[in-house]
């Protein structure tokens, strides 16, 4: 069976080494971005089946690169976490009502991420 892709798009690049290593441990194809308009490339470039979406980044907020993602049809099946420092309760509503699959606060538990990731690929 092929590995699941996965897209880390996050600015701080400690989270993506870090997040890169504990995922491709876990057997899963992991890419990354750093930007909104890297993200989009990205996706265009080699579909992912999830991304992990911090909200804060230079250029498009994460909200925002949602959305561009979620108005294309043929991306509509990507599963979304966003995986972010914004931890108040206006932000998580937000990005869940956007249609997210899950919002995961920074710091977070790689269980947690793990299995969280594990379920929405299943």
């Amino acid at each position: 069976m092929n590995a699941k892709k996965i897209l880390i798009v996050d600015d701080e690049l400690s989270i993506l080494v870090s997040l890169k290593f504990l995922l491709e441990k876990n057997h899963f194809d992991v890419e990354l971005a750093q930007s909104g308009k890297e993200t989009l490339e990205n996706i265009a470039r080699s579909k992912p089946d999830l991304i992990l979406l911090d909200i804060m980044l230079p250029d498009l907020d994460g909200y925002e690169i949602f959305q561009m993602i979620r108005q294309r049809p043929e991306w509509d099946d990507i599963k979304v976490i966003y995986l972010t420092a914004r931890s108040r309760d206006v932000d998580i509503a937000r990005g869940l009502n956007l249609g997210a699959d899950a919002y995961i606060t920074k710091p977070f538990s790689n269980a947690l991420l793990l299995e969280k990731i594990e379920f929405l690929l299943r």
